[in-house]
């Protein structure tokens, strides 16, 4: 039988894609969140990477591919990983600041992807630095979206664990 700690987690997992459709600022998003927060909670890693990124597909089967995906799947594996290594010292201090990391990382490669890919900006490190800059209002939302919704999930998950005991990871270690 599948442990309680696992339906849970998922569904957490599925309802932050799930509100991928809901009509929210520009990259003010809960996937970043989502995959920090998979990686800090399944104790399988494959789990962790596997179930945001099936949930990512079909949320994007709906929403649209597009050229960056690999890039944009790369930074949320990235997140999935720095969960892992904030799993056993998740905390008031460690979780926010893994989430301004996912949301710094994202920035960066996703900016530096789409600058040579597009045309938009010059090949030229002026034109980096304006790809950048045009981007740093899309990282305001970023960043408070990775963590505002790591608040709701974390948070959320903690609260769980403290009311329901089959929820904690030592009697729920299969999740």
């Amino acid at each position: 039988m599948v442990p309680a700690r696992f339906w849970l987690l998922t569904g957490m997992v599925v309802a932050a894609v799930v509100s991928r459709w809901l009509p929210l600022p520009p990259n003010f998003a809960p996937i970043g969140a989502m995959a920090l927060f998979a990686g800090a909670h399944f104790t399988d890693r494959r789990l962790a990477l596997l179930i945001p990124f099936v949930a990512m597909l079909l949320s994007d089967t709906v929403i649209g591919f597009h050229s960056g995906i690999p890039y944009v799947y790369g930074c949320f594996a990235a997140n999935v990983v720095i969960g892992m290594g904030i799993k056993s010292r998740r905390s008031l201090v460690t979780v926010p600041l893994a989430s301004v990391a996912c949301s710094l990382l994202f920035f960066l490669v996703t900016n530096f992807a789409f600058w040579p890919t597009y045309n938009l900006y010059p090949k030229t490190l002026d034109g980096l630095i304006a790809c950048y800059t045009a981007a740093l209002p899309f990282f305001g939302n970023t960043l408070l979206g990775d963590l505002c919704f790591s608040a709701v999930l974390f948070g959320g998950f903690a609260l769980a664990e403290r009311r329901f005991a089959s929820l904690r990871e030592s009697v729920g270690a299969a999740a």
